[in-house]
């Protein structure tokens, strides 16, 4: 038992929790895997302490197939919520990664054990909680760690992006009239799909309008394509087309035989469904009718982040307003309340948050910082990988979309006069919602 946060002194039993984690789940299913491996040599580890009054708790902790760059991972959400409740004393891994290869999330693990006295032991490089010296050698190893992390994922990056220059299909969701390649490595035609994927190119040319085609579309009961994702093995797809679902589907490249990859077009390896001329004439409707729309305006007040936008001196709401010289109108946000902060430009607070959306799908530090903000407020089962090709949609989506894809991410963006920064806040259900509604 506990007594104000501290066990009594004539408890001598320390109870020991083994963590363990592979990254992959190759090898798993063998007799003796890694996690087996990993957990004796704690299990040794915990008898030498024997002593000392260590015991080794039956429970197991297990996570195969998990990276160590987060915390989102089942078995360690376990152990943390043993420890919250008392039920631990010590957590025992093989090596420091084991446990995090993030500085921060480490970091904050460590706060955690330290909030209900559970100490933190590596077996192999013999380090330990219990002292500063310990505590300073284990920050400075999760450091290289990371670091190390951060060097494979650039590799990878670079690795993927030579594969995409040379027309090779890296992975992703699979597109209407394509299956994965059973043998690995690439997309092959599914031929009934494929039949639909013409049709609805013709469609639309011949409706010369993506509201009127979705309409058919529905008619006839077709929907986006259909699978089951490689990771998590969960049912995604087969929702009835939206205009910017069906946008995505005509300005793909994928069906002339090519791929794109940061703003770049290469000849692909896949076979293409549609002809150069119907997929040209699709692109030459599509920007005409762009053109045409691009008078409506993003919505009454052309004013992208209406009722999100809040000054951080004063915490009140910025709203939008203009003035006019001449024949130029110039648009301006400004404080509600009667501080410094004054109006700002409308088009440079704009711009900045539409160049951040837009990166969404490629920038993997925005990635992360998405990941903190949404598990802070309490959404753990988040996969930011079914955006990963968000800057082409982000491309393909009228200003009125846009502003519309902006309100559903963000729930405030907070601009500082003092610091003359931007920050953006994003809701809890606003990434699952736009995949299912705009990626699917």
């Amino acid at each position: 038992m506990k007594r104000n946060g501290r066990k009594d002194a004539a408890e001598k039993t320390v109870r020991c929790a083994i963590y363990t984690r592979k990254s992959t789940e190759e090898g798993l299913d063998s007799d003796f895997s890694t996690l087996d491996a990993q957990r004796e040599s704690a299990e040794a580890y915990i008898a030498s302490q024997k002593g000392s009054g260590w015991v080794c708790l039956p429970d197991r902790f297990d996570d195969g197939g998990f990276s160590g760059g987060n915390t989102d991972r089942p078995a360690l959400q376990r152990l943390l919520a043993e420890v919250e409740s008392g039920n631990i004393d010590c957590v025992v891994v093989y090596k420091v990664d084991r446990l995090s290869r993030s500085i921060v999330d480490f970091g904050r693990l460590l706060e955690t054990f330290d909030k209900h006295d559970c100490t933190f032991v590596s077996v192999t490089e013999h380090f330990t909680t219990t002292t500063p010296a310990g505590r300073m050698t284990l920050n400075l190893m999760v450091s290289f760690a990371q670091y190390e992390r951060e060097m494979i994922s650039e590799r990878t990056r670079d690795k993927m992006g030579a594969a995409r220059r040379r027309g090779k299909w890296i992975g992703g969701y699979p597109v209407l009239g394509y299956d994965r390649d059973p043998d690995g490595g690439g997309i092959v035609v599914n031929e009934d799909e494929a039949i639909q994927v013409r049709a609805t190119f013709d469609l639309y040319l011949e409706k010369a309008s993506l509201l009127e085609t979705v309409k058919e579309l529905r008619k006839l009961g077709w929907v986006n394509k259909q699978f089951v994702s490689k990771k998590r093995g969960v049912p995604r797809g087969g929702k009835p087309f939206t205009r910017a679902t069906l946008s995505y589907l005509l300005k793909n490249v994928v069906y002339v035989g090519r791929v794109r990859f940061k703003g770049e077009v290469f000849d692909g390896e896949q076979e293409a469904i549609v002809t150069d001329e119907t997929f040209a004439n699709v692109q030459e409707q599509l920007r005409r009718n762009t053109l045409a729309g691009s008078s409506l305006g993003r919505n009454k007040s052309n004013a992208l982040l209406k009722g999100i936008l809040r000054c951080a001196s004063c915490g009140a709401g910025m709203t939008p307003t203009y003035t006019r010289k001449g024949d130029r109108k110039y648009r301006y946000y400004q404080c509600r309340d009667t501080c410094s902060t004054g109006a700002i430009p409308a088009g440079e607070v704009e711009r900045f948050v539409e160049e951040k959306i837009a990166r969404i799908g490629s920038d993997q530090k925005l990635q992360r910082e998405i990941v903190r903000q949404l598990q802070e407020q309490g959404c753990d089962d988040i996969d930011t990988s079914i955006l990963e090709d968000f800057e082409v949609l982000w491309g393909s989506l009228t200003p009125k979309e846009r502003v519309r894809v902006v309100q559903l991410l963000l729930e405030r963006v907070t601009y500082d006069p003092d610091e003359e920064t931007i920050a953006l806040r994003f809701r809890p259900s606003g990434i699952e919602t736009l995949a299912e509604e705009f990626v699917e």
